[in-house]
C-alpha cells in the first residue's frame, strides 16, 4: 500500500471488469477516498454511453470523458513515425505512444481536482505499469501512484467477478475473452490465450481490423497520400483531419489484409512476450512516407537519421517520452521533415504495400543526372579520380604490408603449399 493519507484518487477507468473492480477496492483500502474516474477516447470504439453511471454505481464520485485522438494522432503518432520509429523491426508502438499521453492528461486533472493520487490497472509484468508512472514522475513527482494488481489479493477474473458481486458493482458480462487486446485509432494488439504458445499460428476470427491476405480482393487497389513536412494531410487528393484519415485508411487497407505483424518482444521488465498486433493505416503511412524521404532527404542525413529511429524506438517503449533525450532526437527529426512534402502513390493487394509513384517539389532525384543513356550533366571520367581518393586508406594500408616484406592481409592464401595427412 501507498504511504500516507490519500484522499482523492484519479483512476485510468474503461468500464472493464478490472477498473469496475478497482474503483470499491479503492475506498476500502484508502480511508474511503473520493475517486475520479478517467477515460481517454483514443479510438477504441467501446460504447462510452453509459459509462458514467457505471462508474457511479461502482462508487466513483464522477467520471471525465476526453476525446482525445486528434491529440494523439498529430502529436505522438505523427512524429514517432517521421522518426521512423520501430521497436525490434516490426513493433510500430500504437499501445506504447497512447499511455503517455493518457497519464499527461491524468496528471493534469489531478492537479485540476486536487487530488494527491492516481491509480491505474495494469498488471506487474507487463510495460504500461511503468509507462503510466514515468510518464507522472516526470510532470508531478509529487502524485501518488497506486497500482492495485501489485497490492490486492485478486488473483484471477473469477475473484474479480466474487470481488464484484460482494460490492454490487454492475457487470455487462461474465464471460471471459481468451485474449488481452488493447485498441485505438492506430492499432489493436492480441496478447494471450493461443498465442502464448509461440508455434500456435492465430485464429483467423481473432482479428478484427484486417481480412485474411488469402481473403482479400483479387484486384489491386491504388491510393495516394499526400503529406506537408512530413505530416500526411490528404487521401486520393482530398484534405482530411487525422481521425479522418486515419479512419478511412484503416478500413481500405485493412480490407487488402495489410498491417499485420506477429512478433515475440522483449518487454521491458524483462520477460518475453508475444504479441500479434494490427496496424493497417499506420502501416500504409509508415511506408509511404519511407518512401517520399527516399526522394527529399540527402544521403548521410537519411543514414544518421536511421540510426536515431532505433533511440527513439527504445525510449517510446520504454515509457521515456518526457525525457530529454527524446525532445532532443524530436528535435533533430523535425528538421529533417521540413522537406518532405509531396505524394505517393501505392498498390494495395494482399497483405502488401507497393510503392507505384512518388513526387515532390523538394525531390532531390534528377532524371538527367541518374539516366544511363546519353547525356551531358555528368562527367564519367570523374569517376576515377573520386575512386583514387575514396580508396586511398585501402592503398596505404596495402602497400605498407608489401614494402614491409609481407603481403596485403586480404590476399587469397596458396592452399597448396599446406601439408595433408
Amino acid at each position: 500500500m501507498v504511504e500516507g493519507n490519500v484522499q482523492k484518487v484519479v483512476l485510468a477507468y474503461s468500464g472493464g471488469l478490472d477498473t469496475s473492480v478497482i474503483v470499491p477496492w479503492l475506498k476500502n483500502n484508502y480511508d474511503n477516498c473520493d475517486v475520479i474516474c478517467f477515460t481517454a477516447d483514443v479510438g477504441q470504439q467501446e460504447e462510452l454511453d453509459g459509462l458514467e453511471e457505471k462508474a457511479i454505481a461502482s462508487g466513483a464520485a464522477k467520471l471525465v470523458v476526453r476525446d482525445l485522438q486528434e491529440e494523439f494522432l498529430n502529436d505522438y503518432v505523427f512524429p514517432t513515425m517521421q522518426a521512423g520509429a520501430v521497436y525490434e523491426r516490426d513493433y510500430l508502438l500504437g499501445t506504447s505512444i497512447v499511455r503517455p499521453l493518457m497519464a499527461q492528461k491524468m496528471v493534469e486533472i489531478a492537479e485540476n481536482e486536487g487530488a494527491d493520487a492516481i491509480a491505474h490497472g495494469c498488471t506487474g509484468k507487463g510495460n504500461d505499469q511503468v509507462r503510466f508512472e514515468l510518464t507522472v514522475m516526470a510532470l508531478n513527482p509529487k502524485l501518488k501512484v497506486i497500482a492495485p494488481w501489485r497490492e490486492w489479493d485478486i488473483r484471477s477474473r473469477e475473484d474479480a467477478i466474487e470481488y464484484a458481486r460482494k460490492y454490487n458493482i454492475p457487470l455487462a458480462q461474465t464471460e471471459k475473452d481468451i485474449y488481452s487486446r488493447d485498441r485505438n485509432i492506430m492499432h489493436l494488439s492480441h496478447e494471450g490465450g493461443l498465442l502464448e504458445d509461440p508455434w500456435n499460428e492465430p485464429e483467423p476470427s481473432m482479428f478484427q481490423l484486417s481480412v485474411s491476405p488469402e481473403d482479400a480482393p483479387d484486384e489491386p487497389e491504388y491510393i495516394e497520400i499526400g503529406f506537408e513536412k512530413g505530416n500526411p494531410v490528404s487521401l486520393n487528393g482530398e484534405r482530411l483531419s487525422a481521425v479522418n484519415l486515419f479512419t478511412s485508411l484503416n478500413k481500405t487497407a485493412g480490407a487488402h489484409g495489410i498491417g499485420r505483424v506477429d512478433m515475440v518482444e522483449n518487454r521491458l521488465v524483462g520477460m518475453k512476450s508475444r504479441g500479434v498486433y494490427e496496424t493497417p493505416a499506420g502501416t500504409v503511412i509508415f511506408r509511404a512516407h519511407q518512401a517520399l524521404e527516399s526522394i527529399c532527404l540527402d544521403k548521410y542525413t537519411m543514414h544518421y537519421k536511421d540510426s536515431v529511429a532505433v533511440k527513439y524506438a527504445e525510449l517510446v517503449y520504454n515509457g521515456m517520452w518526457f525525457m530529454q533525450l527524446r525532445e532532443a532526437l524530436d528535435a533533430f527529426v523535425k528538421v529533417t521533415q521540413q522537406t518532405v512534402s509531396g505524394t505517393v502513390r501505392l498498390k494495395l493487394y494482399k497483405g502488401n504495400i507497393i510503392i507505384a509513384g512518388r513526387k515532390s517539389p523538394y525531390s532531390l532525384y534528377r532524371e538527367d543526372y541518374a539516366s544511363f543513356g546519353e547525356e551531358d550533366v555528368y562527367n564519367q571520367q570523374d569517376a576515377h579520380g573520386f575512386i583514387q581518393l575514396f580508396g586511398l586508406p585501402l592503398k596505404v594500408e596495402s602497400l605498407l604490408a608489401m614494402d614491409g616484406g609481407g603481403e596485403s592481409r586480404y590476399r587469397k592464401p596458396d592452399y597448396s603449399k599446406f601439408k595433408r595427412d
